[in-house]
């Protein structure tokens, strides 16, 4: 399994697609939230849920089809958003700070037997719950399959989601991190339609 830890934060190192407010999001200090939580910052329990973290369903998986058939055979490159963990930390005034661990399961498919490498972008959002996104991120994946391995598993970490809030009593459940590949309409659609070919299909 490979790991992976974007230490830079969720405001640099990456492309900015869509905002809809500046400087929402930015690097907090020198402490990530999982070595918050251990020293226990103020001794304070978090007033509230974090945010709730998540895959967007038609974004979770990615296949990329080489030929004009939907076929197995003419797949290449595929990837699933396996897990998404968070942790998050704030008290008193102070914004909501999360960590992100995300697990990829990727594949290679027969299209793409004779390739080792395969870049891949994933992107971050968060939004407000069920409403409009206020800042997204993507960063790219890029990762080489060992000799005779078709299938690796990847972690990755993005430290310091900083989330302000408008008033102490704003709680993260108000708020929603929202993961998922960076897909074409087709492949979108594929995805959204149910349709479905496993990272391990054809092995069994």
């Amino acid at each position: 399994m490979q790991t992976s830890t974007r230490k830079s934060g969720f405001s640099t190192r990456a492309k900015w697609i869509g905002l809809a407010m500046v400087g929402v999001l930015a690097l907090s200090g020198c402490k990530s939230t999982k070595e918050t939580l251990q020293i226990g910052d103020a001794g304070e329990k978090n007033p509230g849920p974090c945010p709730r973290a998540f895959a967007l369903y038609d974004a979770a998986r990615i296949v990329e089809f080489r030929g004009q058939a939907q076929r197995f055979d003419n797949v290449g490159f595929t990837g699933e958003v396996l897990n998404v963990r968070s942790l998050c930390r704030y008290y008193s005034t102070e914004p909501i700070v999360a960590d992100l661990d995300l697990t990829f399961e990727l594949g290679r498919g027969p299209a793409a037997s004779a390739q080792d490498t395969a870049t891949y972008e994933y992107f971050v959002a968060v939004t407000r719950k069920n409403a409009a996104v206020i800042e997204k991120q993507t960063f790219p994946l890029q990762v080489t399959f060992p000799a005779g391995k078709d299938r690796i598993t990847v972690v990755e970490t993005i430290d310091k989601i900083v989330i302000p809030r408008a008033t102490e009593t704003t709680s993260g459940v108000n708020f929603e991190i929202v993961v998922g590949f960076v897909v074409t309409p087709e492949q979108r659609d594929f995805n959204a339609q149910g349709k479905r070919f496993r990272i391990n299909a054809g092995q069994n």
